[in-house]
Parts: C-alpha cells; structure tokens; sequence
C-alpha cells in the first residue's frame, strides 16, 4: 500500500488510506483530534486539549482521581488550587494539567515553561521552537515550508523567485539562496537590488 501525500500521525494501511494514531485525525493523519470536544466527554469537570492527546482537571474542591473522575475533597477546597489536586500521604498538592507548566511561587496557580528558551525543547534541523501555554512546537525556519517529499515530511527550501515573494526591483534579477533570495541589479543599473537606479 502507498499512500501518495503519506501518513503524518499515522500508518499507510491501503490505497492512500491512513490508520492514525491514537490522537490524531484528518486524510493524512496531520491534524491534533480534540478530544474535549468528543462525545461522552473524556473528563468529568474540566479537558485541556494537548498535541496528540488531553488531560483532565478539577474545579476547585474537587480531587482527580486515577481514572480521570474528580471527587469531592475538603482539604482540596482549603487549599484552593487553580487545577485541582491530588492527596499524597495525607499531604495535598495542587496539580497542573500539563508537563508544560509548572507550579508558581505561591503552589497554586501554574505557570508556563518557556521549553524554548530553556533548551527542554529540541526540534530537528531546519526547524524553529514556537512556545504555547504549557506546551511547544516546531516550525520550519523562515525561508523554508513543510512539504512532503521522498516519503516523509521535511522543510524545504521556498524559492522566492519562483513564487514571487520576492521584494527585488523591477529592474533586478532575482537569485534564490537556502532559505532566503539575492537581487542583483540587471546590466546598465546600479543599486542595492531593492533600490536599482
């Protein structure tokens, strides 16, 4: 079996036909499923939706318990945390729904980790870090766009001459560069290649 535009998220199990992985959904198994958004709901209070997969909250006063189900907790209203809480040993703690985040100074509320900015974060070459709350992606670099080529998805240079993105003069010649375009001005012209006089 081939499948044409490939499988992101997924196996080619027939004639461009994808099976996805658990998480993910569309033709080409490219696109995050949202899975607070499903029906029966997947959480009983609160679903935050994560790349390929989600995580269930509390409201405050409530405890989650290990199979995604929130129960009433005295000691978890006391402590009044934003994503709900877990007993351990008596002792209780307030949870973050995501690996993204993390606890702040006052252990109630959750703060995002820049994965970005803290080297947590690696993207493969050609690619970039993009920091959401409570978690991250890659994107190709500037210059370069995901494209599917030789059975896999890989960031490819954009030819700016060939698109026409390009800001060169009227009067100058464009040449594509790994990543980026040159302007030259053309023969019997002067200037930058923005600027040809």
């Amino acid at each position: 079996a081939t499948c044409g535009h490939g499988c992101k998220y997924g196996e080619c199990m027939g004639p461009n036909k994808c099976k996805c992985f658990p998480g993910f959904t569309g033709k080409t198994c490219n696109q995050d499923l949202n899975e607070c958004g499903l029906k029966p709901r997947p959480c009983e209070h609160r679903c935050m939706n994560t790349h390929g997969s989600y995580k269930c909250y509390c409201l405050n006063g409530y405890m989650l318990m290990p199979d995604g189900t929130c129960a009433s907790s005295r000691t978890c209203a006391m402590v009044n945390c934003q994503y709900g809480c877990e007993e351990v040993k008596g002792q209780v703690q307030c949870l973050c729904p995501s690996g993204g985040l993390q606890l702040g100074p006052n252990g109630r509320t959750c703060i995002d980790i820049d994965e970005c900015s803290t080297g947590k974060a690696v993207c493969s070459y050609n690619r970039r870090c993009v920091n959401t709350f409570g978690s991250f992606y890659c994107k190709c670099q500037l210059g370069y766009e995901l494209k599917f080529t030789s059975s896999r998805y890989s960031c490819v240079d954009v030819n700016e001459c060939v698109t026409n993105t390009h800001r060169c003069n009227l009067h100058a010649d464009c040449l594509n560069t790994q990543g980026s375009f040159q302007c030259k001005c053309k023969q019997g012209y002067r200037g930058s290649g923005f600027d040809c006089a």
